[in-house]
């Protein structure tokens, strides 16, 4: 069946019908503190210490106009986002990304099924029907974090919504469309709950797309995409187009006092999406995705119990800009993981609170890449067959408020990992170019257990109500994920489609790498008036040092050629290993109240300021894709239901780069961002220009563009162009909710 993205003119004539809604007077107060008292959410099961996130006017303003949720993320503090497809930017907490961050989408930890990460965790998150997002970049507790050591970020969809005894049905709809010139990005929305009492009913969708982007000038010669095609304008994003990116979710919820049960099933299929900073593009990826969650309240706590299950068909080829010679090269990967969590809050006393947990997760990958002909065949190649990863996690944690001034927190956690992967094959092993590193990968041991431990310790300091203070320690482990420990092959085209970074360079997997084990130091203050609704500072400075860190390291063996190892102005071919790094790093965050009147509104101004470094303290080499010094300002309007914000980001130049990989150092750059909405009773209209002045600039979490052209070859593509910013873009969205 054909689906079609309607525009914005369409969406606007499918909400015209319901805006005669919009004169019903709306509902009393006093009928959502009733809700509230019948159904306990039971949000107590999660802790918030250390915890940060964008303000719910942030949120709103963000996902208006995004098909993307890591762009919620924007203006969080310690937060920076990587380059990556339309709908999958890599969010970073303090230098560190990807596996190294657990992120759970509605309580879930989804796994990325793709040899270059394309399907990751928050790539599955529809925006609109994000409700909260949490982000943990301090000292994690034990509760939250787990096989990782770079924090964790949580994103949660509404609760479900239940109807009163007085009002015993109960339905909200929701429709919205949002358009960006750049790229003519197109987008929409569709929701609807139905409840009663006792049972909660809620069916969404959604789908975005968009051409290929363009920068705010050229940034490379215009030359030809596709074999024999038109060339790619020098001002031009190639492969950064996407379409098809369509979410459907379906909800159902029970309840009894005290207790909630629910069902969510989840689909989204990708019809393509393109990568700039990867040699291949996303043509097409099914992921199906059931959970089961029960929440009960009982008198000595709180109860969660979960069921998960991912079913991810992932499809990878050469899209409309890149070089293809006639044959393509298809690479697919399925995989399943299946996952289950139980969790409580023991209520010790009115001050001490005990959390305990356990978790299981069993994830299985086959990454194989089906025969095209001449030497990619006869036979299919085997990155990985049958890959496994199988976590089993335990946890406490005792929270212990022992006046209104101090408050501490120390948890221990138990993770053991263990992961293993079948014999592998090449498109012809009989060629010494296949069968060799094939025959060696056979012939080694595959399967690894790792026992690793979290610890945490938190105190807290509140002498007043104008101030806070927090510092804490955490010991954080993380085992390698598949794809850093099976791919085999050092030939250079097998080793280029294994890339988690977008540096444009091959990697090769090693099956002996340990664990990281980050020790973290954090220490955090915070100042504001007593309301905290006039002035507000809050800084925060961390160390952390990573032992066993999962850097690379050139590749001098097999069919790796000597001068892999020297080369500095070309894309090369690295082997993940074991090295020891350190990063350390401020947060400066601060806002003011300008000026406020009852007639004419408040004007409100913020600061942020973030700076990290990352050293690798075994090659004296910088860590990769780490973010330079950067701030956020904004000045916010407000006048009742109207609000504008003009938002100015800095980033300084990045020189401090990691010269194994060849990084691409950035230059510094200034982007200028306008945003206004308004809203009526059912009605929000929110407009935009981003990069007002049409600012040239490369992300220094962008990675190498690669997006056109022979991407199948190391030397096809010149080396040196980093993926620039997204030019002027004029954005419009309608939201309709009642």
């Amino acid at each position: 069946m054909t689906r079609t993205l309607p525009t914005c003119a369409a969406a606007l004539l499918l909400l015209a019908p319901l805006l005669v809604l919009a004169e019903e007077e709306p509902k009393n107060v006093v009928v959502l503190d009733e809700v509230v008292i019948q159904n306990p959410r039971v949000d107590s099961i999660d802790t918030t210490v250390g915890a940060s996130g964008p303000t719910k006017a942030d949120l709103a303003a963000r996902q208006a106009t995004t098909g993307d949720a890591t762009q919620l993320l924007q203006g969080v503090p310690g937060v920076t986002i990587g380059g990556a497809g339309g709908i999958s930017s890599l969010p970073a907490i303090h230098g560190m990304s990807d596996d190294r961050l657990r992120v759970q989408v509605d309580g879930t930890d989804l796994v990325a099924a793709c040899p270059n990460h394309m399907n990751s965790p928050l790539s599955y998150a529809d925006p609109s029907r994000v409700e909260s997002v949490t982000v943990y970049s301090g000292i994690t507790p034990v509760s939250v974090g787990g096989d990782s050591i770079g924090g964790s970020i949580q994103v949660k969809s509404r609760a479900p919504d239940f109807a009163t005894s007085t009002d015993p049905l109960l339905f909200r709809a929701l429709v919205g469309s949002y358009y960006r010139s750049n790229g003519t990005g197109l987008g929409y929305n569709l929701g609807a709950t139905l409840a009663g009492e006792w049972v909660s009913l809620t069916i969404g969708q959604s789908d975005s797309r968009s051409e290929n982007l363009k920068a705010g000038g050229n940034f490379k010669a215009a030359t030809p995409g596709s074999e024999g095609g038109d060339p790619i304008p020098a001002n031009v994003v190639g492969s950064s187009a996407y379409y098809g990116t369509i979410r459907r979710t379906l909800g159902l919820a029970l309840r009894v006092p005290g207790h909630v049960l629910q069902v969510e099933a989840g689909q989204q299929t990708v019809g393509f999406e393109g990568f700039p900073n990867q040699r291949m593009d996303m043509t097409g990826n099914d992921n199906w995705q059931v959970s089961m969650r029960y929440t009960g309240t009982f008198s000595w706590g709180d109860l969660e119990a979960r069921l998960s299950y991912q079913d991810t068909k992932h499809e990878m080829n050469m899209g409309p800009d890149r070089y293809s010679y006639g044959t393509g090269m298809p690479m697919d990967s399925e995989a399943k993981t299946r996952g289950a969590s139980v969790k409580a809050n023991v209520f010790l006393s009115d001050k001490h609170l005990l959390r305990v947990g356990a978790e299981g997760q069993y994830h299985t990958l086959y990454d194989f890449w089906p025969p095209v002909g001449g030497t990619m065949g006869p036979t299919t190649f085997w990155n990985v067959d049958f890959g496994q990863r199988l976590r089993l996690d335990a946890y406490a944690e005792w929270e212990a408020r022992w006046s209104d001034a101090w408050l501490t927190q120390v948890g221990l956690r138990s993770d053991t990992v263990m992961t293993d992967a079948g014999p592998v094959q090449g498109y012809d092993d009989a060629l010494p170019a296949w069968g060799v590193d094939a025959a060696a990968f056979n012939a080694s041991q595959r399967r690894r257990t790792d026992s690793n431990w979290d610890l945490s310790a938190l105190l807290r300091y509140t002498p007043d109500a104008t101030q806070t203070y927090e510092g804490g320690y955490a010991r954080k482990s993380r085992s390698p994920n598949l794809y850093q420990r099976y791919p085999w092959s050092t030939n250079a085209m097998a080793a280029l489609m294994n890339n988690l970074v977008g540096d444009g360079n091959g990697y090769i997997g090693l099956i002996g790498l340990t664990p990281e084990v980050a020790h973290t130091v954090s220490a955090t203050g915070d100042w504001h008036d007593a309301a905290r609704t006039r002035w507000g500072v809050k800084a925060t400075a961390y160390y952390t040092y990573v032992k066993d860190y999962i850097d690379a390291r050139r590749c001098d063996f097999g069919q790796c050629s000597p001068g892999n190892v020297t080369a500095t102005n070309a894309f090369v071919l690295l082997q993940y290993a074991n090295q020891a790094a350190r990063l350390y790093g401020m947060d400066l965050s601060g806002r003011l109240l300008l000026a406020q009147g009852d007639s004419w509104g408040s004007l409100t101004t913020s600061l942020g300021l973030g700076f990290v470094r990352g050293d690798n303290l075994t090659t004296g080499d910088g860590l990769y894709a780490v973010m330079p010094v950067n701030a956020l300002l904004s000045v916010v309007y407000q006048l009742g239901t109207w609000t504008t914000t003009a938002e100015l980001l800095g980033v300084a130049s990045k020189s401090h780069v990691s010269q194994v990989r060849n990084e691409i150092p950035t230059g510094a750059y200034g982007v200028l961002n306008l945003r206004s909405s308004y809203e009526w009773k059912f009605l929000r209209l929110d407009v935009a220009i981003e990069n007002l002045l049409d600012s040239l600039y490369s992300n220094p979490l962008g990675g190498a563009y690669v997006g056109q052209g022979p991407s199948m070859s190391t030397t096809g593509i010149p080396w040196g162009v980093a993926v620039p910013g997204a030019a002027r873009s004029f954005n419009l969205a309608l939201n309709f909710h009642y």
